[in-house]
């Protein structure tokens, strides 16, 4: 009975699978072997489509004169991995938005592009680094400027205008190691008062009494302190005498000769951060308690035009009008020239900044504090504004809104933290205690006093004009979509919002490896934009930028190391 059951189910299942083969036998599926070998391998060119991002970082790295990244190699040992094709992997893994250096290793392993770009060679993550901070960091700036001048060669560029803008992006360190200067130098001048105390009791106030009793105390140099000491020690001494002298020599000259090393790194600075000297202390939008708490930081500073970065530096100071001189300065260094004109927001908009585009013939699209609200309805009406007060520039007499005048009553003088000095003129009325209209024009005692800046207020003019004509409304629409889009893509698109090393050095380094990436980047998506839409063309076609990227590789000094790489087989 048993075995006719177990019959009866085996024949069953028989049936089944007879029915559901019957149903599924027009799906063929491909065999799937991973230890297959192949008679004709593959080759890793035809893996890459010809339109991939890889394309023009190896394009643009095989034009570039790389002759100061090699000569910062050593002979000897054995075979080193080429320069150019260390570049490659690390521009390339910034433009996908990898920055560790065990990423790109991982990359370099696993990920055909980067197989491809290298050749099939893997760099260990100590090897990249090594490459990073030992022959970048001092190279990598010309490698940078190269770049930008090869998008003036095909057009992209002019170098003529410059957009101007800063942000705060911060530093590596930890954000709660930080160097007061004001504590360090109250905690300075309580040490130095307790030195003097001590002295006093060892000389029996002798070095005192030379000295006049209503003379400030001049400040204790550790170095001085040491050779008082040492002709102290000359002398036959008490015991007491000795242990002062003991806790002088033992105590209070490391911590003298520290902070004495504190206000060094200070310099003109308020603060820094002891895990990275070079960042200070500023307020960042985006902090990350939501509570505006100070994070060591560094204000960067950088130039665009069309969406690319054409210059960047850094600096200790949060404020941007203190920074604008430097910066370009820093761009005439680069490229031999400064920029006919300059657009940028009214951070920027200085008498000392103004007086430097004057006298180098540079064109302010510079915005000032209450340049929009003096367009609006309610400040020109306003007639006790001090703006809007009439002025006698024969007499040199301002006049009040009832008629009155304002008098010249002296001058006074303001020095910024760069040490420029500007000279404000001072007008007061002569009698507002019997004036109607006081409440409405003063709320101080006494007549009203009017600081006026004549030099700046031309400047101010000038630039007002500029700005409103029909090429500075074209400026100032386009002056949000040029940096602010360039720091919006940098944040938040490409997660580079703080900095990965320590020290100044490294991190313009590190910077500028990402903003030649950027500029490749750019690149890329602007030549797409183009091939999609042959409408949107204005230079070149997608064959002719290659051509041109022929032509720069032939206008350089070729050597023996420029022709590791052929250029021509791009139009293969």
């Amino acid at each position: 009975m048993l075995k006719r059951l177990v019959l009866n189910i085996k024949l069953f299942i028989f049936t089944a699978d007879i029915q559901i083969n019957k149903s599924v036998s027009k799906v063929i599926f491909k065999a799937c072997n991973q230890g297959q070998g192949s008679l004709f391998p593959v080759s890793q060119e035809d893996k890459i489509p010809s339109n991939a991002p890889v394309r023009p970082v190896n394009q643009t790295v095989d034009t570039l004169d790389i002759r100061e990244i090699t000569g910062t190699c050593k002979s000897g040992g054995t075979a080193s991995y080429h320069p150019r094709m260390m570049l490659k992997a690390v521009l390339f893994s910034c433009l996908n938005s990898i920055y560790s250096c065990r990423k790109i290793e991982n990359a370099l392993q696993d990920r055909i592009t980067f197989m491809w770009l290298s050749a099939m060679q893997v760099p260990d993550h100590n090897t990249i680094n090594t490459f990073r901070s030992t022959h970048l960091k001092d190279t990598i700036n010309h490698i940078f400027t190269q770049v930008v001048l090869m998008l003036v060669e095909m057009g992209y560029l002019s170098l003529d205008v410059i957009y101007t803008d800063g942000t705060k992006m911060e530093s590596r360190a930890n954000r709660y190691t930080f160097v007061w200067r004001k504590t360090v130098e109250k905690n300075k001048a309580k040490l130095e008062e307790k030195i003097r105390r001590v002295l006093e009791q060892i000389e029996e106030g002798i070095a005192q009494d030379n000295q006049p009793n209503d003379d400030p105390p001049a400040p204790i140099n550790s170095e001085e302190l040491k050779r008082r000491i040492a002709a102290i020690n000359r002398e036959t001494l008490s015991k007491e005498s000795k242990k002062e002298l003991k806790i002088l020599k033992e105590k209070h000259i490391p911590k003298l000769q520290e902070y004495e090393k504190q206000l060094k790194i200070l310099a003109n600075r308020n603060s820094y951060s002891k895990t990275d000297k070079a960042a200070t202390f500023m307020r960042m939008k985006d902090d990350h308690m939501k509570n505006g708490q100070l994070k060591p930081a560094y204000n960067v500073q950088i130039g665009t035009e069309n969406q690319f970065y054409t210059h960047f530096d850094f600096y200790p100071n949060p404020t941007d009008y203190l920074t604008f001189i430097p910066f370009n300065q820093g761009f005439k260094k680069r490229y031999g020239k400064l920029p006919k004109k300059e657009v940028a927001d009214s951070g920027y908009g200085s008498e000392e900044n103004y007086e430097f585009m004057e006298n180098n013939s540079i064109e302010p699209f510079v915005k000032y504090p209450f340049f929009h609200k003096e367009q609006s309805r309610s400040f020109k009406s306003n007639s006790f504004h001090a703006q809007n007060l009439s002025y006698n520039v024969q007499r040199d007499y301002l006049v009040c809104p009832i008629g009155l005048q304002m008098a010249n009553v002296g001058n006074s003088t303001r020095k910024s933290a760069n040490g420029y000095v500007s000279q404000t003129t001072i007008y007061q009325a002569e009698n507002c205690n019997c004036c109607p209209l006081k409440s409405q024009c003063h709320q101080a005692e006494g007549n009203r006093k009017i600081e006026v800046n004549h030099k700046l207020n031309s400047y101010r003019k000038k630039a007002r004009e500029l700005l409103k004509s029909k090429e500075g409304l074209m400026y100032r629409r386009k002056r949000p979509i040029e940096p602010e889009a360039v720091f919006g893509q940098t944040k938040a698109n490409k997660q580079y919002n703080r900095f990965r090393h320590f020290g100044l050095d490294k991190v313009k380094m590190d910077f500028a490896i990402f903003a030649i990436a950027f500029n490749i980047g750019k690149l890329y998506n602007k030549t797409q934009i183009i091939s999609k839409n042959p409408k949107k063309q204005s230079f070149f076609d997608q064959n002719e930028i290659v051509f041109v990227f022929i032509l720069i590789f032939i206008k350089k000094n070729l050597s023996v190391d420029n022709l590791y790489c052929n250029p021509f087989r791009w139009a293969a």
